[in-house]
């Protein structure tokens, strides 16, 4: 029988008291963060990128000489998709990305491998240009050049894999994982594979704390909606394509820097639902999603390289 809102709410209540105990020694180590962004990492190419944005950090512990790179969604003018928590605070995606890239990022560097990430603050990833900005908002050519712009960083950086850290929103009865692949790249069954274990791998990590998280299973990008959604002439262009932009191939006149390499776009929780919204605004919530995450990327390497 599933659990009811109470029981959620009860299992949520323990959970943070337990992340009270060790959130001191995630910041600490450096953990919550990703250590100190910008003392420990190398910009990839300055005259692109934003200032904290496409920034590459070396292996802490051994060298697997594989580079992964890690998008968090959204940031700078694009807050994201807007959801609250349980206590009926305002939460922002993009407030919630961050650390759990970052937080990502430690773990896969103590496991050996070179990350390069979108971004480190509160950032845009582009140098965003006037066409770029409406006021304190992105244009629709903004939010195309800022996805774009990611892409460009993970091939800069010659990664051999990209996942992208999204959250969803609907109502608040929506609730629930996916995560997206496509499948009309060369590399289309190693995207899959990847998804998979992403999907499988936070979930499990996510359900082990007692959550009970819906999986919405892992579907192909063309189900998942295109990146845009105002009306504009290039978000005719987005539907038309109807690909996420991270993970979808080269279009004439429309995109024309895809990633080169296998990647997933995982959305872990629906921040709408105060439940699971209070879970992707706890730092406990963040540090589960991560390690998952950190798992299914070992994981790919382990059976890709066998």
């Amino acid at each position: 029988m599933p659990p009811t809102h109470l029981q959620r709410r009860r299992r949520l209540a323990v959970a943070a008291v337990f992340a009270l105990v060790i959130v001191a020694w995630w910041v600490a180590t450096g953990v919550g963060t990703g250590g100190n962004a910008e003392r420990d990492g190398t910009a990839v190419n300055t005259a692109v990128f934003a200032k904290s944005a496409c920034r590459s950090y070396p292996p802490t512990s051994g060298n697997r000489h594989l580079t992964v790179f890690l998008d968090a969604g959204h940031g700078g003018l694009d807050p994201g998709s807007i959801g609250r928590t349980q206590s009926g605070r305002t939460i922002y995606e993009a407030d919630l990305t961050l650390p759990v890239e970052l937080d990502t990022m430690a773990m896969l560097r103590r496991k050996g491998f070179r990350v390069v990430v979108s971004r480190t603050g509160n950032t845009a990833v582009v140098k965003l240009t006037p066409a770029d900005v409406d006021g304190r908002l992105l244009t629709a050519l903004g939010v195309h050049n800022d996805v774009a712009a990611r892409d460009v960083c993970a091939n800069d950086a010659h990664a051999n894999v990209l996942v992208g850290i999204y959250f969803d929103a609907g109502t608040s009865s929506n609730a629930g994982s996916v995560t997206g692949y496509d499948a009309v790249r060369p590399f289309a069954a190693a995207n899959k594979r990847l998804a998979t274990l992403v999907q499988d791998d936070v979930l499990g990590a996510m359900n082990r704390e007692g959550w009970d998280i819906p999986s919405e299973g892992v579907q192909t990008d063309d189900q998942l909606g295109s990146s845009l959604s105002n009306s504009s002439s290039i978000n005719n262009a987005a539907v038309s394509y109807g690909h996420l932009l991270l993970l979808g191939p080269a279009s004439p006149g429309f995109f024309a820097t895809p990633s080169l390499m296998p990647g997933a776009l995982i959305e872990p929780l629906f921040i709408t639902d105060p439940f699971e919204g209070s879970i992707a605004d706890s730092h406990h919530g963040q540090q589960v999603i991560a390690a998952g995450l950190a798992t299914a990327v070992e994981q790919y390497f382990r059976r890709h390289h066998r």
